[in-house]
């Protein structure tokens, strides 16, 4: 089991968007016992597997999905980004004099094929200010490397004469753990690979992948079982998809109508063929049945995110994986998200002990039967100074019995929004 673990098990920002001060995120369980299969232990430390991050809009939690994204897109460009360039998706808190010229900082705490780490760093968007990983071959910390003012490196001892010969390689702009990565350095490698292949975020299911919808093409491909499984479970009446994708040459004609004669030349002649049928198996009065077929185009918009889901979810279900998800409820019904969350915290079905994240405006979720009270989070913005903060159930005294929709409804726990009364948009 050691070398297949790879989990979240906190994360931290500082001066990004609207989180001018740390925030952390946790995904370690908290005391309570309730909802047993909700965890699962790793090292003598129990771990949720899900986690629902509530909020008005415009609080924040867009901007701590971002704050994910920024830090993984980083970690993954980093070998790709020219000297020089500047990291767009660096945004600081800019409504103080002071945040505005201080670097946002990333805390991630995660295990990598059954190895804790810790792994930080600052920038200021133009240079990387300050980086660091500890490794945890036991219950102490092992520093790696750590990197302070730009430039200034210390490594671990064994090592320090390998590790000074690739700063060379790096830049100002430049992650060293992806650099020392690139340049087989194995002790930085699963933390790295980690960030590559074992944590994503999503904001919609709107598309489809290409290498999915290739997978999807195969009459024997497990990514079409999968989703219609899915399908079906979810009370959507689906016999079968058909696929047709194919990448395809341009005749001379196409061409010339489709491609602006300054791209010609550049040796991309192809074009993504695609078309999706549906077929439903429909019962008829007399008791027999028929079966139509619909253009994928046609299907509703729950059904479309379903099939553009599958593929994330088989994945996270084969191989540990976090999945992390902006209003995960969207074009879904309730209940669908519902039964997407039970599944994760089914351990039958996630037997790799994948981990989902997601944020979401659905009340009917605030159940304690569904989700723990540590699996329950709030963004709420300060109205006076623009600031995020971030906290969870468990910091308020909730029993276990309590109605917590209807406390966080009257405003119990915050994180709701603060409406008038709509009589100055009356007002001359």
């Amino acid at each position: 089991m050691k070398g297949r673990i790879n989990m979240l098990i906190e994360f931290s920002v500082k001066n990004f968007r609207s989180f001018r001060d740390e925030v952390i995120f946790s995904m370690e369980a908290g005391n309570g016992d309730e909802l047993p299969n909700n965890v699962f232990e790793v090292n003598n430390t129990k771990i949720l597997k899900t986690a629902s991050l509530y909020g008005a809009n415009a609080s924040g939690k867009s901007n701590f999905m971002r704050a994910f994204t920024a830090a993984i897109m980083m970690v993954r460009n980093s070998n790709m980004i020219p000297l020089g360039a500047r990291w767009a998706e660096i945004v600081p808190f800019l409504l103080d004099e002071c945040s505005r010229n201080e670097p946002t900082v990333f805390t991630f705490v995660f295990i990598a094929n059954g190895v804790k780490y810790r792994y930080c760093f600052g920038t200021d968007g133009e240079k990387i200010q300050e980086e660091s990983l500890d490794a945890y071959y036991s219950q102490k910390p092992s520093n790696i490397f750590k990197r302070t003012n730009v430039n200034d490196y210390k490594f671990i001892t064994e090592d320090n004469s390998r590790l000074k010969a690739l700063v060379a390689r790096n830049t100002d702009n430049k992650l060293f753990l992806a650099t020392a990565t690139n340049w087989n350095y194995d002790k930085t490698k699963d933390a790295f690979l980690w960030f590559m292949n074992s944590i994503d975020t999503y904001d919609s299911f709107d598309m489809i992948a290409d290498e999915d919808l290739v997978s999807y093409s195969k009459d024997d491909s497990p990514f079409k079982d999968f989703s219609l499984k899915l399908l079906r479970e979810t009370d959507i009446l689906i016999k079968d998809i058909h696929v047709d994708y194919a990448e395809k040459d341009m005749d001379t004609n196409m061409m010339d109508l489709l491609v602006p004669p300054a791209i010609k030349n550049n040796g991309n002649s192809k074009f993504r063929s695609l078309n999706i049928e549906v077929e439903h198996e429909i019962e008829l009065d007399n008791g027999n049945k028929k079966t139509y077929t619909l253009n994928f185009g046609d299907e509703s918009s729950g059904t479309k995110i379903l099939f553009a889901l599958a593929p994330s979810l088989m994945r996270a279900f084969a191989k540990t994986r976090v999945l992390i998800v902006d209003e995960l409820e969207k074009s879904l019904h309730p209940s669908l998200v519902e039964y997407i969350i039970k599944i994760f915290n089914n351990p039958n079905i996630n037997k790799a002990n994948s981990q989902l994240i997601f944020t979401t405006h659905a009340v009917s979720l605030l159940d304690l039967d569904l989700l723990r009270r540590d699996q329950i989070w709030f963004a709420e913005k300060n109205p006076m100074n623009g600031v995020t903060d971030l906290y969870p159930l468990d910091d308020f005294s909730v029993r276990k019995d309590e109605n917590i929709q209807k406390g966080y409804i009257n405003g119990r726990y915050g994180a709701i929004p603060f409406i008038g009364n709509g009589i100055d948009l009356w007002r001359e």
